[in-house]
């Protein structure tokens, strides 16, 4: 059996408006022609689709199972139209990722460096928050997806995996502390080069600080982790950083790395979002390049 679009949309028309004339009218076509394409569809499929009476027009039984089929034809039609404009470049789009600190930091440049290049429609909104207020934001809907501290609990979100990393610390070569292994309130009587205080890494650290009864002194507040690297080089505190700058660094300057045997020091970086289908298709596509999930539809 023949159809096209044409005719899909004048059937869900019909049914919208009640009325042949106030459909042939939104297409704009003579009712006569809208009339013999209705009869020809009816012809062909052998079924009546609406009844006629003085009110107007109303689907029968069987044409409330095919309006059904219609409308998933036109919704279905439309996101692909929407999708070949991404494609294409004609219609940005614009996805809201937050991390925390250490992913913002370390892992996540390299990670996004691929996908943006493969889909240059995409426009990428990324911010830094805590991992509390991560959750809270994907929850409500404000942003697409996050990356936080896989400690904490979900609330019922989808969480995938990200990456694996630990806080260390990072002192000058032939520092005391060097060479050992060491719970942090061994290292809290030293000066610490740190981050700003509104940053989420930095008040983590701060509050693990008091939890073990000792008020971090934080020397100098540093705005990125390559300053604050310099600043250790040259004796002026000591500092916590991810394992994976931190090595890096390490590369480049004079600096020790030390391993802190607290539990918390070592950290699953996860992704979370609501769900995959509320989620747009780029962003899905872009959860599956992170996490390595595919999507499962």
């Amino acid at each position: 059996m023949h159809f096209d679009l044409v005719d899909v949309r004048l059937l869900v028309a019909i049914a919208s408006s009640g009325s042949l004339s106030k459909a042939a009218a939104s297409f704009p076509v003579a009712v006569s022609a809208a009339s013999t394409r209705l009869r020809q569809f009816e012809e062909r499929c052998q079924v009546t689709l609406f009844a006629r009476n003085a009110s107007g027009m109303t689907p029968t039984p069987a044409g409330r199972l095919v309006l059904e089929a219609c409308q998933r034809i036109l919704n279905e039609t439309q996101r692909l139209k929407d999708h070949l404009q991404d494609l294409s470049g004609q219609q940005r789009v614009v996805l809201k990722l937050c991390a925390s600190t250490v992913a913002n930091s370390t892992f996540l440049p390299a990670a996004l460096g691929p996908f943006l290049a493969d889909y240059p429609e995409v426009d990428l909104q990324l911010t830094e928050g805590s991992s509390r207020a991560i959750l809270r934001d994907v929850q409500a809907g404000e942003i697409d997806l996050g990356v936080y501290d896989g400690n904490q609990p979900t609330g019922g979100l989808l969480s995938l995996p990200f990456r694996h990393d630990r806080l260390v610390l990072l002192v000058p070569h032939g520092h005391q502390l060097a060479g050992r292994r060491l719970g942090l309130v061994e290292a809290l009587g030293f000066p610490y080069i740190g981050l700003p205080g509104e940053r989420a890494m930095q008040r983590f650290i701060e509050d693990k600080a008091i939890a073990a009864g000792i008020a971090l002194r934080v020397r100098v507040r540093a705005p990125s982790f390559d300053a604050i690297a310099q600043l250790v080089a040259q004796g002026a505190g000591i500092a916590m950083l991810p394992e994976a700058a931190a090595s890096r660094l390490a590369q480049e300057l004079p600096l020790t790395l030390v391993d802190i045997a607290d539990s918390w020091a070592s950290r699953e970086l996860r992704l979370c979002i609501r769900d995959w289908q509320s989620l747009p298709s780029h962003a899905c596509q872009l959860v599956s390049h992170l996490s390595g999930v595919a999507h499962p539809g």
